[in-house]
């Protein structure tokens, strides 16, 4: 009896000695990754399930229908440290004539929590960029406090990168004559170098860019870096997407519309 008793001492001791020994090597293993993050211009942010980049300000989400209904006030309200959601972009438009299913309720229970918001447009290639801009303008109000329109550009669809080129401008110039402000232009960084490029440098830039340290690796001036796909935030099912705005909180009120 007495020696069972011992055994079990023992086998208690080395129950606790692993589960020490694992607990400080889990530590050991968070801290080198903190360390790596931070030498690679990223902290971790737990409570949003990702790396966010050092350095910037205002950072931002963009939504569509597979984020359902969203709880905006909740969004609003989550602080984690520095961070919090102070804008979100919207999808409206797709093609010819498809609106967002989501749309409507997010633009309105975005604005009645007091979140910044921008609407964008879901460009095919292989229709017509001047009905796609009145189905754009037909759909979008736009108001003050609001932010710029959006044109998001990803795919060729099998069209000749000049005939996209073409249809794309008729977008971005009946846009801005209806709205009286210069549309975003929001793309990958390979297809923007490789089939957009100079062409379009003189329209601002949000750019989608996974997992790069402090920055896109483009060669443009851009404003809005989509950094990470996978984060979470309170109000929201399902994983979003992460923004930064190239600025402080001062430039990004003068983006706004007036």
């Amino acid at each position: 009896m007495a020696k069972n008793k011992k055994q079990a001492k023992s086998g208690k001791w080395r129950v606790i000695t692993v589960l020490f020994v694992a607990s400080a090597l889990s530590f050991a293993a968070w801290w080198f990754i903190d360390l790596w993050n931070a030498e690679q211009g990223f902290e971790h942010y737990a409570n949003f399930g990702i790396d966010i980049p050092r350095g910037y300000e205002v950072h931002g989400i963009d939504v569509s229908k597979y984020q359902g209904n969203i709880k905006w006030q909740d969004v609003k309200r989550m602080r984690v440290r520095d961070v919090h959601i102070q804008f979100a972009f919207i999808k409206a438009t797709e093609g010819l004539g498809n609106v967002d299913r989501k749309f409507k309720r997010n633009w309105q229970n975005a604005q009645e929590a007091g979140m910044p918001r921008g609407a964008y447009h879901f460009f095919l290639p292989t229709k017509s960029g001047k009905i796609q801009a009145q189905h754009f303008i037909n759909t979008v109000k736009l108001q003050a406090g609001d932010l710029p329109p959006v044109l998001d550009i990803e795919h060729l669809y099998n069209v000749r990168p000049e005939a996209m080129r073409r249809e794309v401008k008729i977008w971005l110039d009946m846009v801005e004559q209806a709205y009286g402000v210069t549309p975003i232009l929001y793309t990958y960084v390979n297809f923007y170098s490789n089939y957009l490029g100079k062409e379009f440098d003189q329209y601002p830039l949000w750019v989608a860019h996974y997992m790069q340290p402090q920055r896109p690796r483009i060669d443009r001036d851009w404003l809005f870096w989509q950094h990470n796909e996978t984060g979470l935030v309170n109000g929201i099912r399902t994983r979003v997407d992460f923004n930064v705005f190239n600025g402080d909180s001062t430039e990004f009120s003068r983006l706004l519309i007036n």
